[in-house]
């Protein structure tokens, strides 16, 4: 089983490093950070992600801004988001998160049983020529 690549944007290094420890010592994920919100696309066209954990409050730039860099790059369009927030409540996002405008959203803190679940739920599925 090939491992999924996913791609971290959060301006908090501490709280990616934990999500990519915990995301790769599962053994299924290959997982890549960035901290900084005007580095997501490129870091997005050089990873090749399966799916993007996007933080939605970042400086600079937020992640609505960087969701509709995404959206208009032929590459990365059908690339699945997940937002994660502290902007939504727990009770709000549930367990498994709430779509709103097309985007799903996960409350953090989130349990990794939780991430690791929605991430399986949503990663891109490889194309029948890619299997």
């Amino acid at each position: 089983m090939d491992k999924k690549r996913i791609l971290i944007v959060d301006d908090e290094a501490s709280f990616t490093r934990m999500v990519k420890l915990n995301l790769e010592k599962t053994g299924q994920f290959d997982v890549r950070e960035e901290n900084k919100g005007t580095y997501a696309v490129a870091a997005a066209r050089e990873f090749k992600p399966d799916l993007i954990l996007l933080d939605v409050i970042m400086p600079n730039m937020d992640g609505g801004d960087i969701f509709a860099q995404l959206q208009s790059d032929r590459n990365l369009k059908m690339t699945p988001v997940i937002f994660l927030t502290a902007t939504v409540s727990q009770r709000e996002a549930g367990v498994k998160g709430f779509n709103s405008g097309g985007a799903l959203f996960l409350a953090k803190p989130v349990t990794l049983e939780n991430l690791i679940a929605c991430i399986n739920q949503n990663v891109r599925k490889p194309e029948p020529e890619e299997a």
